[in-house]
């Protein structure tokens, strides 16, 4: 009789997004490997203003499954004006599509 540890470890599922997600435009390196690496990202705020954010400093990267779809998660940081700015990017990888949560 077995217990089933370290039975199904693969493909675990990290539940649900938190934070509300905004749509952003990334340049993104793809990798030979197939690595994805964020450049810059472009969004637009309420008041219809288009920001570019550079100089985007990647703290860590990770494969996960919210709610069974794939996506790659990016923990980042960006400087501008003295002020350090912390925030998650989501790459959805079935619609080929970013996104930015805003860490408060």
């Amino acid at each position: 009789m077995t217990f089933g540890i370290g039975v199904n470890t693969e493909n675990i599922d990290a539940g649900m997004l938190s934070g509300k997600q905004e749509d952003i435009a990334c340049d993104c390196w793809f990798s030979s490997s197939g690595k994805t690496i964020p450049r810059f990202i472009k969004y637009q705020d309420k008041d219809g203003v288009i920001h570019s954010v550079r100089d985007i400093h990647i703290l860590t990267s990770e494969k996960k499954r919210y709610c069974g779809i794939p996506m790659i998660e990016y923990t980042c940081e960006v400087a501008e004006e003295g002020v350090l700015y912390a925030f998650t990017l989501i790459f959805h990888v079935e619609e080929c599509k970013w996104k930015m949560i805003i860490r408060e």
